[in-house]
This record gives C-alpha cells, structure tokens and sequence, in this order.
C-alpha cells in the first residue's frame, strides 16, 4: 500500500482546530516563489502547475526501469505555502484580513520523500520538460526545510475566514508563554487539505502554522 504522509504523520497534517505545539523536523520540498494576489494573473497557477507535474514525475519514475534509489511508492502530499507581505509585514493574530493581497510573497511548495536527491529532481526536470517542452521549469528548486518549533491549528472553512482562525492561533501562542518567530524562510505557512474546485468553501480544511520561539 502506497506510503501517505497524512496519515503516517498526522501530527504534521491533521492537527484539531484546537492550537497545539509541535517541533516540525527537517523535510524535503519542490518550491517555487513568487508575489502577488493568487487569484489574479497566471503566475500562482503556474507554479502550482509546475509542483504538481514535477512531483508526479518523481512519483512514476518508478516507470523508468531504474527507480530512484531507495524508491518506494507513495501518495503526492498535499499543496503547502508560506506567506508574508513585500511591506515586511507578517500575518499575525489581529484578526483582520487582508485587503491588499497584490502584496503577497508567497512559496508554494509540495514535500518529497527522502529519497528525492538533487540527481532525482534533474532526472524529473527531465522527464516533464519532455512531456511539456514549453513549460519554464527554471523557477523550481529543491531545498531542505527545517521549520523547528511551530504552534498549529486547524482551519476549517474558505480562506477569507482565515483571519479570525489566525487571532485564536496567536493568542494561543502567547498564553502559552510563546513569541511567534517569523523571519526568512520562517513564515505564515499554509497546509491545503482539500481542492477548492470541489470542495465547498464550509468544507475546506487548511493546517495553519506559525513558527515560534520560547519567552525568557
């Protein structure tokens, strides 16, 4: 039976919508950055586009005759993002949304298996500009990410309701004697549960996660 990380590691993906802490380990990503409003231009789509048709690509090398070392099968991880704002601003608990989302810097990401090398993500560049001889894969890049101590909670609902979601989260953070620590790759970070074209927007289920520091 293929691996499925949400429910081998449901710690990671399926916390309660009541906030709990949780030190995230060291696990390997496709990302691809970019800025802007999601929902307007090509550019969000796009790279969505890319995660998935690189991470389906690792997952049927299997095909190829000689599999990835230490490939075994599994089942693609959901969608994942990190978020602030280009005026240097962080998502925080004040419990108001955000207007202006032209103001969005964004890496939306998929996680791998460890045995995802940098030869393996080459070998899937490979084997999807082939398919897709048009499509700019320039932007995609491997990294290693260690998001360490994290409060989380479970976001059930559209993401215009976020906000209200993300005041519980940081006033959990600070009861609990915590600073949220959010810097460079540290960030307001998204886990999507469910796809928005199918799923009723009362239905949707989003992980939100925000890296933290303990108080002296």
């Amino acid at each position: 039976m293929p691996v499925d990380f949400k429910k081998s590691q449901k710690e990671f993906y399926r916390p309660t919508t009541a906030p709990s802490i949780i030190d995230v380990p060291e696990m390997t990503f496709l990302m691809v950055d970019g800025r802007g409003d999601p929902n307007a231009g090509a550019d969000y789509a796009a790279a969505v586009g890319i995660l998935y048709g690189l991470s389906y690509a690792v997952k049927m090398s299997k095909m190829s005759g000689s599999p990835p070392r230490g490939y075994f099968d599994y089942v693609v991880p959901p969608l994942e993002g990190l978020w602030s704002l280009d005026d240097g601003g962080a998502f925080t608990g004040s419990g108001e949304a955000i207007a202006d989302k032209s103001k969005f810097v964004w890496t939306s990401m998929i996680r791998q298996p460890d045995f995802v090398t940098p030869e393996v993500f080459e070998a899937a560049k490979a084997a999807l500009a082939k398919k897709k001889p048009g499509l700019d894969l320039s932007a995609a890049r491997l990294e290693i990410f260690a998001e360490g101590l994290c409060a989380q909670v479970m976001h059930i609902g559209g993401y215009d309701g976020e906000p209200a979601t993300v005041a519980a989260l940081s006033r959990y953070i600070a009861e609990s004697g915590y600073a949220e620590d959010m810097g460079g790759p540290r960030r307001h970070h998204e886990i999507y549960l469910g796809d928005p074209r199918k799923t009723a927007p009362e239905k949707l289920k989003t992980v939100i996660r925000h890296p933290i520091r303990r108080m002296n």
